[in-house]
């Protein structure tokens, strides 16, 4: 599919999504995910995933009950979708309804209270964007960083969403870290999704008894600029709501080396993101083999 093919199938789309009443936008992805989920390359990745993941729980999934998780996953995925499209287009009350600051919540917004910026943690379960929008909502600032996508207008058309439900969009590019910096000198929270090291050469950690590599921005930000660190994850459910999770902040202080404090803060991020997989795993959204042996 050509560039601008993109750009028109994913305004074409989420427009429609935007419009239709949610009960049937839901429906329709419910009815397509087990096609999906059938149909997708990237259905044996993330069948090696969930193995990894209750391998490391010490249950390993296997058969009809692996098959029942995966098309779940894709199916939560396909939620993820349908309900990212609607967030431009909620009223700030029926946002404040369906989405609950839960167990927790007080950790972030003490932290933000602070002034000094908060580097949030995330993985890449549930609806990231809602709580985001939810937080932007109450009139804290909050900035996110987006891989740069081709052709650039799909890039631009996915930040120009994000922008409208109060998110500040940083590309991924050279430029990150300084203006990442400047953003929590100026006390806003920062989130960063962080299971998934799409750049390389991450941290190497345990995540569920194997031995990956994590992005080692989170730590190195908070450590350099003196920011609160809080690892997080929102969850969908239940019914048509969303809630999020807030971990304790972790104590960021040196204690070493910087690359010794970089990579013993990012050990304690992926203990604290396993924890919170591990509640939904069927709700944690990455599609590639995350658990190949690092280079």
């Amino acid at each position: 599919m050509g560039g601008r093919s993109k750009v028109l199938v994913f305004t074409v789309l989420s427009g429609v999504l935007e419009r239709i009443p949610l009960s049937w936008s839901l429906a329709l992805a419910n009815r397509l995910a087990p096609r999906l989920a059938r149909h997708s390359s990237a259905r044996p990745r993330v069948e090696r995933n969930i193995v990894a993941i209750s391998t490391g729980a010490g249950s390993a999934l296997a058969g009809d009950r692996l098959a029942e998780v995966v098309d779940r996953v894709f199916a939560s995925y396909g939620h993820y979708w349908v309900e990212g499209a609607k967030l431009t287009g909620l009223k700030p009350e029926v946002l404040s309804e369906r989405f609950a600051m839960g167990e927790g919540s007080h950790h972030l917004f003490d932290a933000y209270e602070q002034g000094r910026g908060v580097v949030v943690a995330l993985p890449h379960t549930g609806s990231w964007e809602w709580g985001g929008a939810s937080i932007a909502a109450r009139g804290i600032p909050l900035a996110v960083v987006a891989e740069e996508l081709t052709p650039p207008a799909l890039f631009d058309f996915f930040v120009a969403k994000r922008q409208q439900v109060g998110l500040r969009v940083i590309p991924l590019n050279a430029s990150a870290t300084a203006s990442l910096l400047d953003a929590l000198s100026a006390g806003s929270i920062v989130a960063l999704l962080c299971d998934r090291d799409i750049q390389g050469g991450g941290i190497e950690v345990d995540f569920f008894g194997r031995r990956v590599t994590m992005p080692a921005g989170p730590a190195t930000l908070a450590l350099r600029s003196g920011a609160a660190l809080v690892v997080a994850c929102t969850y969908i459910g239940p019914s048509d709501g969303h809630y999020l999770v807030v971990a304790p902040p972790l104590k960021v202080e040196r204690q070493g080396r910087l690359r010794e404090d970089v990579t013993r803060l990012t050990q304690e991020i992926a203990n604290q993101l396993e924890a919170f997989i591990r509640r939904a795993p069927e709700q944690w959204h990455v599609l590639e083999d995350r658990f190949r042996e690092p280079a």
